[in-house]
């Protein structure tokens, strides 16, 4: 957890400060959620973390209009309750979730970062999981799946592909990682690269392997 704290707010890359965006991008924010979560050690046998320690993803519903059957971190809009951006995080994770909010220790924020697609100006909030509770989806009809994913398997670097993305004539290639058959690719694995690179945690991995989609 120490190396988590000193890193979370360390200034990321350029691709982290959004270029200039229209006004009526709207504010969102994600929650990246570390802890030791559950018993279920990580598949991978190198040393690359501890075992035990994980992040709290989950599975976009196949039905949504944006983003679906992607994996993400639990996060959504900020509403006019949400005081903060910290609020609107552990708010979207409660409802999506079912966590309980007063056992996550807030570390820090990263810088936004613009999503054209969907029109937000998206704030990753780093978190440890100081007193786990349980959670499961709590809307189908807005998660497919809630689950842990060990570290340790995220920077294996045989669990990292580099995912090209063609859409209408254009070809988008970014970081992702494929882990016990489930992708993890665009804003999530843009935020767990950079995130893991400034803890000084990435390590080398073969970017020539890739993992197309077509959309």
């Amino acid at each position: 957890m120490e190396s988590i704290r000193a890193g979370a707010t360390d200034p990321f890359d350029r691709r982290w400060h959004p270029a200039t965006l229209p006004g009526d991008f709207r504010r969102a924010a994600v929650l990246v959620l570390f802890g030791a979560l559950d018993d279920v050690p990580a598949v991978s046998r190198r040393p690359l973390a501890p075992a035990e320690l994980d992040v709290l993803l989950l599975e976009r519903a196949a039905t949504l209009g944006s983003h679906p059957g992607q994996v993400a971190f639990p996060g959504g809009g900020q509403d006019p309750e949400d005081a903060t951006l910290v609020d609107c995080a552990l708010r979207e994770a409660r409802e999506e979730t079912g966590l309980d909010p007063s056992g996550v220790e807030v570390l820090g924020e990263l810088p936004p970062l613009g999503m054209a697609v969907s029109g937000f100006l998206v704030t990753p909030v780093i978190g440890w999981w100081a007193a786990p509770s349980p959670v499961d989806v709590v809307d189908y009809g807005e998660s497919a799946q809630v689950f842990r994913t060990p570290v340790r398997d995220l920077l294996d670097p045989a669990n990292r592909v580099m995912v090209v993305l063609h859409r209408r004539g254009a070809r988008f290639a970014s970081p992702g990682f494929l882990v016990n058959d489930v992708l993890v690719w665009g804003f999530t694995a843009m935020v767990l690269d950079s995130l893991f690179t400034a803890l000084g945690w990435g390590v080398p991995w073969d970017t020539t392997r890739e993992h197309r989609i077509d959309m």
